[in-house]
Protein backbone atom coordinates (compact mmCIF):
# COMPACT_ATOMS: atom_id res chain seq x y z
CA UNK A 1 0.00 0.00 0.00
CA UNK A 2 1.29 3.57 -1.55
CA UNK A 3 1.01 7.09 0.72
CA UNK A 4 -1.85 8.84 -0.99
CA UNK A 5 -0.84 12.27 -2.80
CA UNK A 6 -2.27 15.32 -1.36
CA UNK A 7 -4.66 17.25 -3.47
CA UNK A 8 -5.93 13.78 -5.59
CA UNK A 9 -9.53 13.66 -4.74
CA UNK A 10 -12.00 14.33 -7.22
CA UNK A 11 -13.58 17.17 -6.06
CA UNK A 12 -16.67 18.56 -8.14
CA UNK A 13 -14.78 21.66 -10.75
CA UNK A 14 -17.90 24.31 -10.12
CA UNK A 15 -15.95 24.46 -6.83
CA UNK A 16 -13.38 26.62 -8.08
CA UNK A 17 -15.90 29.51 -9.64
CA UNK A 18 -17.66 29.81 -6.36
CA UNK A 19 -17.04 32.62 -4.25
CA UNK A 20 -16.62 32.45 -0.58
CA UNK A 21 -18.83 34.06 1.91
CA UNK A 22 -17.26 36.94 3.75
CA UNK A 23 -19.40 36.82 7.23
CA UNK A 24 -19.32 40.67 8.85
CA UNK A 25 -16.59 41.27 11.04
CA UNK A 26 -16.26 41.66 14.85
CA UNK A 27 -15.75 44.14 16.36
CA UNK A 28 -11.92 44.44 17.81
CA UNK A 29 -11.50 45.44 21.63
CA UNK A 30 -10.13 49.18 22.13
CA UNK A 31 -8.56 50.30 25.60
CA UNK A 32 -10.95 52.38 26.92
CA UNK A 33 -13.57 52.24 24.61
CA UNK A 34 -16.31 50.54 23.86
CA UNK A 35 -16.67 48.88 19.97
CA UNK A 36 -19.34 47.75 18.07
CA UNK A 37 -20.19 45.43 15.40
CA UNK A 38 -22.70 46.48 12.52
CA UNK A 39 -21.21 44.86 9.55
CA UNK A 40 -23.88 41.57 9.93
CA UNK A 41 -27.14 43.00 10.40
CA UNK A 42 -27.77 41.29 13.35
CA UNK A 43 -30.40 42.40 16.00
CA UNK A 44 -28.19 44.51 19.10
CA UNK A 45 -31.31 43.09 21.75
CA UNK A 46 -30.97 40.53 23.91
CA UNK A 47 -33.10 37.68 23.62
CA UNK A 48 -36.26 38.45 25.64
CA UNK A 49 -36.63 37.04 29.13
CA UNK A 50 -39.78 34.18 28.14
CA UNK A 51 -37.64 33.38 25.08
CA UNK A 52 -34.61 32.50 26.69
CA UNK A 53 -36.36 30.79 29.21
CA UNK A 54 -37.89 28.09 26.83
CA UNK A 55 -34.17 27.99 25.14
CA UNK A 56 -33.06 26.66 28.39
CA UNK A 57 -35.90 24.38 28.78
CA UNK A 58 -35.45 23.13 25.79
CA UNK A 59 -31.89 22.38 26.22
CA UNK A 60 -32.43 19.93 28.67
CA UNK A 61 -33.25 17.26 26.01
CA UNK A 62 -30.32 18.03 24.01
CA UNK A 63 -29.84 14.68 24.09
CA UNK A 64 -32.90 13.85 21.92
CA UNK A 65 -33.53 14.21 18.19
CA UNK A 66 -35.39 17.37 17.37
CA UNK A 67 -38.91 16.93 15.31
CA UNK A 68 -37.92 15.81 12.15
CA UNK A 69 -41.17 17.37 10.87
CA UNK A 70 -40.71 20.68 12.78
CA UNK A 71 -44.37 20.18 13.60
CA UNK A 72 -45.56 22.72 15.75
CA UNK A 73 -43.16 25.21 14.75
CA UNK A 74 -44.73 24.92 11.34
CA UNK A 75 -48.75 24.58 12.75
CA UNK A 76 -47.01 28.29 14.46
CA UNK A 77 -46.16 29.81 11.82
CA UNK A 78 -49.66 28.56 9.94
CA UNK A 79 -51.65 29.97 12.48
CA UNK A 80 -49.63 33.14 12.12
CA UNK A 81 -50.36 33.90 8.78
CA UNK A 82 -53.28 32.19 7.73
CA UNK A 83 -52.14 29.34 6.31
CA UNK A 84 -52.15 25.87 6.07
CA UNK A 85 -49.02 23.75 8.07
CA UNK A 86 -48.97 21.79 4.50
CA UNK A 87 -47.96 25.11 3.00
CA UNK A 88 -44.94 25.57 5.40
CA UNK A 89 -41.88 24.18 5.10
CA UNK A 90 -38.60 25.11 8.14
CA UNK A 91 -34.89 25.21 7.44
CA UNK A 92 -31.38 26.51 9.31
CA UNK A 93 -32.10 30.10 8.19
CA UNK A 94 -33.49 31.56 4.95
CA UNK A 95 -30.27 30.54 3.17
CA UNK A 96 -30.44 27.05 4.46
CA UNK A 97 -34.29 27.19 2.57
CA UNK A 98 -32.71 28.77 -0.77
CA UNK A 99 -30.31 26.07 -1.25
CA UNK A 100 -33.20 23.59 -0.83
CA UNK A 101 -35.05 25.42 -3.34
CA UNK A 102 -32.42 25.50 -6.02
CA UNK A 103 -32.05 21.52 -5.06
CA UNK A 104 -35.47 20.82 -6.04
CA UNK A 105 -35.89 22.62 -8.79
CA UNK A 106 -32.12 23.78 -10.66
CA UNK A 107 -29.32 21.99 -12.02
CA UNK A 108 -26.36 21.84 -14.70
CA UNK A 109 -28.18 23.62 -17.66
CA UNK A 110 -30.36 25.54 -15.32
CA UNK A 111 -30.61 29.35 -15.23
CA UNK A 112 -31.57 31.16 -11.99
CA UNK A 113 -32.02 35.03 -12.65
CA UNK A 114 -31.32 37.71 -9.51
CA UNK A 115 -30.25 41.07 -8.80
CA UNK A 116 -26.73 42.45 -8.39
CA UNK A 117 -25.79 43.47 -5.75
CA UNK A 118 -27.91 41.72 -3.75
CA UNK A 119 -27.50 38.83 -1.13
CA UNK A 120 -23.42 37.44 -1.01
CA UNK A 121 -25.15 33.94 -0.59
CA UNK A 122 -27.16 33.83 -3.71
CA UNK A 123 -24.07 33.26 -6.71
CA UNK A 124 -22.79 30.77 -3.83
CA UNK A 125 -26.25 28.49 -3.68
CA UNK A 126 -26.60 28.68 -7.23
CA UNK A 127 -23.26 27.60 -8.20
CA UNK A 128 -23.43 24.67 -5.66
CA UNK A 129 -26.55 23.40 -7.34
CA UNK A 130 -24.40 23.29 -11.01
CA UNK A 131 -27.26 26.17 -12.49
CA UNK A 132 -25.60 29.41 -14.12
CA UNK A 133 -26.46 32.51 -11.97
CA UNK A 134 -27.33 35.77 -14.22
CA UNK A 135 -26.90 38.65 -12.51
CA UNK A 136 -29.66 41.46 -13.50
CA UNK A 137 -27.71 44.74 -12.10
CA UNK A 138 -29.81 47.37 -10.20
CA UNK A 139 -31.16 50.51 -11.35
CA UNK A 140 -29.43 54.07 -10.77
CA UNK A 141 -31.78 53.89 -7.25
CA UNK A 142 -30.06 50.83 -5.68
CA UNK A 143 -33.64 49.07 -6.50
CA UNK A 144 -34.55 45.55 -8.57
CA UNK A 145 -34.61 46.60 -11.85
CA UNK A 146 -37.52 44.10 -12.49
CA UNK A 147 -38.04 44.58 -16.32
CA UNK A 148 -34.31 44.05 -16.98
CA UNK A 149 -34.89 40.95 -14.80
CA UNK A 150 -37.70 39.60 -17.24
CA UNK A 151 -36.45 40.61 -20.11
CA UNK A 152 -33.29 38.13 -18.96
CA UNK A 153 -35.56 35.18 -18.67
CA UNK A 154 -35.61 32.07 -20.90
CA UNK A 155 -36.47 28.98 -21.59
CA UNK A 156 -34.03 27.42 -19.55
CA UNK A 157 -34.85 29.70 -16.47
CA UNK A 158 -36.11 27.92 -13.44
CA UNK A 159 -35.62 29.94 -10.67
CA UNK A 160 -35.78 33.79 -10.09
CA UNK A 161 -35.16 35.11 -6.97
CA UNK A 162 -36.35 39.22 -5.67
CA UNK A 163 -34.89 40.23 -2.36
CA UNK A 164 -36.83 42.65 -0.99
CA UNK A 165 -36.12 44.71 0.81
CA UNK A 166 -32.74 44.04 -0.91
CA UNK A 167 -29.45 43.03 1.07
CA UNK A 168 -27.34 45.19 1.08
CA UNK A 169 -28.92 48.58 -0.66
CA UNK A 170 -32.33 48.22 1.29
CA UNK A 171 -35.22 49.33 -0.97
CA UNK A 172 -38.11 47.29 -1.45
CA UNK A 173 -40.33 46.15 -4.24
CA UNK A 174 -42.96 47.93 -4.91
CA UNK A 175 -46.40 46.09 -5.09
CA UNK A 176 -47.22 47.29 -8.95
CA UNK A 177 -43.80 46.64 -10.84
CA UNK A 178 -43.95 43.21 -9.24
CA UNK A 179 -47.16 42.46 -10.80
CA UNK A 180 -45.87 43.62 -13.83
CA UNK A 181 -43.16 41.18 -13.32
CA UNK A 182 -45.01 38.65 -12.47
CA UNK A 183 -47.29 39.12 -15.77
CA UNK A 184 -44.18 38.11 -17.64
CA UNK A 185 -42.62 34.82 -15.75
CA UNK A 186 -43.37 31.82 -17.14
CA UNK A 187 -46.47 29.82 -14.95
CA UNK A 188 -43.71 27.06 -14.49
CA UNK A 189 -40.84 28.91 -13.27
CA UNK A 190 -40.51 29.23 -9.46
CA UNK A 191 -39.96 33.28 -8.09
CA UNK A 192 -38.79 33.14 -4.47
CA UNK A 193 -39.52 36.37 -2.68
CA UNK A 194 -36.77 36.55 0.02
CA UNK A 195 -38.32 38.81 2.65
CA UNK A 196 -35.40 38.29 5.62
CA UNK A 197 -35.53 42.19 6.92
CA UNK A 198 -39.90 42.22 6.53
CA UNK A 199 -40.25 43.49 9.73
CA UNK A 200 -38.25 46.79 9.17
CA UNK A 201 -40.71 46.99 5.94
CA UNK A 202 -42.28 50.37 6.47
CA UNK A 203 -43.07 51.45 3.04
CA UNK A 204 -46.63 51.63 1.79
CA UNK A 205 -46.19 50.94 -1.74
CA UNK A 206 -44.41 47.69 -1.14
CA UNK A 207 -45.34 44.83 -2.29
CA UNK A 208 -47.38 42.10 0.04
CA UNK A 209 -45.65 39.13 -0.06
CA UNK A 210 -48.13 37.20 1.33
CA UNK A 211 -51.41 38.48 -1.17
CA UNK A 212 -48.84 37.71 -3.62
CA UNK A 213 -48.65 34.37 -2.73
CA UNK A 214 -52.11 33.63 -2.86
CA UNK A 215 -52.76 34.95 -5.71
CA UNK A 216 -49.91 33.33 -7.66
CA UNK A 217 -49.71 29.46 -7.80
CA UNK A 218 -45.71 30.22 -8.93
CA UNK A 219 -44.52 32.09 -6.02
CA UNK A 220 -43.03 31.14 -2.69
CA UNK A 221 -42.24 33.12 0.15
CA UNK A 222 -38.84 33.20 2.14
CA UNK A 223 -38.41 34.76 5.44
CA UNK A 224 -36.34 34.33 8.68
CA UNK A 225 -36.12 34.40 12.58
CA UNK A 226 -32.52 35.48 12.43
CA UNK A 227 -33.19 39.57 12.04
CA UNK A 228 -36.32 40.98 13.88
CA UNK A 229 -36.61 38.23 15.84
CA UNK A 230 -33.56 38.12 16.88
CA UNK A 231 -32.32 33.99 16.68
CA UNK A 232 -29.69 34.39 14.71
CA UNK A 233 -27.59 32.24 16.71
CA UNK A 234 -29.82 29.13 16.10
CA UNK A 235 -30.45 29.16 12.27
CA UNK A 236 -34.31 28.57 11.60
CA UNK A 237 -36.09 30.33 8.51
CA UNK A 238 -39.45 29.28 7.09
CA UNK A 239 -41.08 29.36 3.55
CA UNK A 240 -44.65 29.70 2.59
CA UNK A 241 -44.98 27.91 -0.35
CA UNK A 242 -47.59 25.64 -2.56
CA UNK A 243 -48.00 22.71 -1.46
CA UNK A 244 -46.10 21.11 -4.36
CA UNK A 245 -43.22 23.12 -3.75
CA UNK A 246 -43.66 23.11 -0.25
CA UNK A 247 -43.68 19.28 0.18
CA UNK A 248 -40.56 19.35 -2.45
CA UNK A 249 -38.71 21.29 0.22
CA UNK A 250 -39.54 18.81 3.32
CA UNK A 251 -38.65 15.83 1.83
CA UNK A 252 -35.03 17.01 0.18
CA UNK A 253 -34.60 19.06 3.72
CA UNK A 254 -31.50 17.43 5.55
CA UNK A 255 -32.84 15.33 8.41
CA UNK A 256 -32.93 17.06 11.93
CA UNK A 257 -31.98 20.33 10.14
CA UNK A 258 -33.36 22.61 12.89
CA UNK A 259 -32.77 21.71 16.14
CA UNK A 260 -35.09 21.45 18.60
CA UNK A 261 -33.72 24.62 20.66
CA UNK A 262 -34.08 26.95 17.85
CA UNK A 263 -37.92 25.05 17.02
CA UNK A 264 -39.23 26.20 20.68
CA UNK A 265 -37.14 29.35 20.01
CA UNK A 266 -39.10 30.35 17.16
CA UNK A 267 -42.42 29.15 18.62
CA UNK A 268 -41.69 31.38 21.53
CA UNK A 269 -40.51 34.47 19.78
CA UNK A 270 -43.71 34.27 17.85
CA UNK A 271 -45.89 34.34 20.93
CA UNK A 272 -43.96 37.05 21.73
CA UNK A 273 -44.33 39.10 18.64
CA UNK A 274 -45.91 42.12 20.06
CA UNK A 275 -42.59 42.48 23.01
CA UNK A 276 -40.53 42.29 19.86
CA UNK A 277 -42.23 44.43 17.56
CA UNK A 278 -41.08 47.38 20.45
CA UNK A 279 -37.44 46.36 19.31
CA UNK A 280 -38.25 46.67 15.77
CA UNK A 281 -39.85 50.05 16.28
CA UNK A 282 -36.92 51.30 18.04
CA UNK A 283 -34.73 49.70 15.22
CA UNK A 284 -36.73 51.62 12.78
CA UNK A 285 -36.49 54.61 14.27
CA UNK A 286 -32.91 54.59 15.10
CA UNK A 287 -32.11 53.59 11.18
CA UNK A 288 -34.28 56.99 9.88
CA UNK A 289 -32.01 58.47 12.26
CA UNK A 290 -29.04 57.62 10.69
CA UNK A 291 -30.32 57.94 7.21
CA UNK A 292 -31.11 61.07 7.60
CA UNK A 293 -27.86 62.27 9.40
CA UNK A 294 -26.15 60.67 6.75
CA UNK A 295 -27.67 62.28 4.04
CA UNK A 296 -27.30 65.73 5.97
CA UNK A 297 -23.92 65.06 5.97
CA UNK A 298 -24.10 64.36 1.57
CA UNK A 299 -23.85 61.01 1.16
CA UNK A 300 -26.49 59.63 -1.56
CA UNK A 301 -27.86 56.56 0.69
CA UNK A 302 -30.84 54.96 -1.07
CA UNK A 303 -33.87 54.88 0.60
CA UNK A 304 -33.98 51.55 2.77
CA UNK A 305 -37.33 49.12 4.87
CA UNK A 306 -34.44 46.63 6.26
CA UNK A 307 -32.09 46.86 9.31
CA UNK A 308 -29.22 48.77 7.13
CA UNK A 309 -28.21 51.71 5.46
CA UNK A 310 -25.82 51.64 2.37
CA UNK A 311 -22.76 53.95 1.52
CA UNK A 312 -22.81 53.61 -2.33
CA UNK A 313 -18.65 54.49 -2.28
CA UNK A 314 -17.41 53.44 -4.87
CA UNK A 315 -13.50 53.18 -4.65
CA UNK A 316 -13.61 55.04 -1.29
CA UNK A 317 -15.23 51.74 0.05
CA UNK A 318 -12.42 50.25 2.08
CA UNK A 319 -10.86 53.15 2.56
CA UNK A 320 -14.19 54.23 4.75
CA UNK A 321 -14.75 50.77 6.41
CA UNK A 322 -10.41 51.38 7.37
CA UNK A 323 -11.86 54.63 9.16
CA UNK A 324 -14.96 53.48 10.71
CA UNK A 325 -13.04 50.66 11.87
CA UNK A 326 -10.00 52.61 13.90
CA UNK A 327 -12.88 54.63 15.60
CA UNK A 328 -14.46 51.67 17.11
CA UNK A 329 -17.26 50.51 14.84
CA UNK A 330 -16.70 47.75 12.42
CA UNK A 331 -19.17 47.97 8.65
CA UNK A 332 -19.77 45.41 6.12
CA UNK A 333 -17.45 46.96 2.73
CA UNK A 334 -18.33 45.64 -0.45
CA UNK A 335 -15.22 46.24 -2.52
CA UNK A 336 -15.41 49.21 -5.85
CA UNK A 337 -19.08 49.22 -4.69
CA UNK A 338 -20.36 50.53 -0.73
CA UNK A 339 -20.52 49.98 2.78
CA UNK A 340 -23.24 48.41 4.52
CA UNK A 341 -24.07 49.99 8.09
CA UNK A 342 -26.37 47.53 10.10
CA UNK A 343 -28.84 49.71 12.57
CA UNK A 344 -27.40 48.87 16.50
CA UNK A 345 -27.08 50.85 19.33
CA UNK A 346 -27.87 54.71 19.59
CA UNK A 347 -24.19 54.65 20.41
CA UNK A 348 -23.24 52.84 17.58
CA UNK A 349 -25.32 55.55 15.61
CA UNK A 350 -23.71 58.51 17.28
CA UNK A 351 -19.98 57.13 16.50
CA UNK A 352 -20.60 56.19 13.06
CA UNK A 353 -21.95 59.85 12.13
CA UNK A 354 -18.99 61.07 13.45
CA UNK A 355 -17.07 58.63 11.27
CA UNK A 356 -18.92 59.54 8.61
CA UNK A 357 -18.26 63.48 9.12
CA UNK A 358 -14.61 63.09 9.59
CA UNK A 359 -14.18 61.21 6.68
CA UNK A 360 -16.63 63.84 4.52
CA UNK A 361 -14.16 66.55 5.49
CA UNK A 362 -11.33 64.56 4.55
CA UNK A 363 -12.24 63.66 1.27
CA UNK A 364 -13.68 67.50 0.70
Amino acid sequence: MTDATPGTVRLRATLESIPRYVAGKPAAEQPGRTTYKISSNENPYPPLPSVLQVVQDAMLSMNRYPDMGTVALREAIAQRFDVDADQVATGTGSVGLLGTLLQITSGPGDEVVYAWRSFEAYPIVVGLSGATGLQVPLDGEARHDLKAMADAITERTRLVIVCSPNNPTGPAVRADELEEFLERVPSDVLVVLDEAYLEFNHDADAADALAVWRSHPNVAVLRTFSKAYGLAGLRVGYCIAHEQVASALRTAAVPFGVSHVAQQAAIASLAAYDELDERVQALVAERDRLLIGLRDLGYPVPDTQANFVWLPLGDKTLDFAAAAEAAGVVVRPFAGDGVRCSVGEVEATDRLLQVAADFANRAG
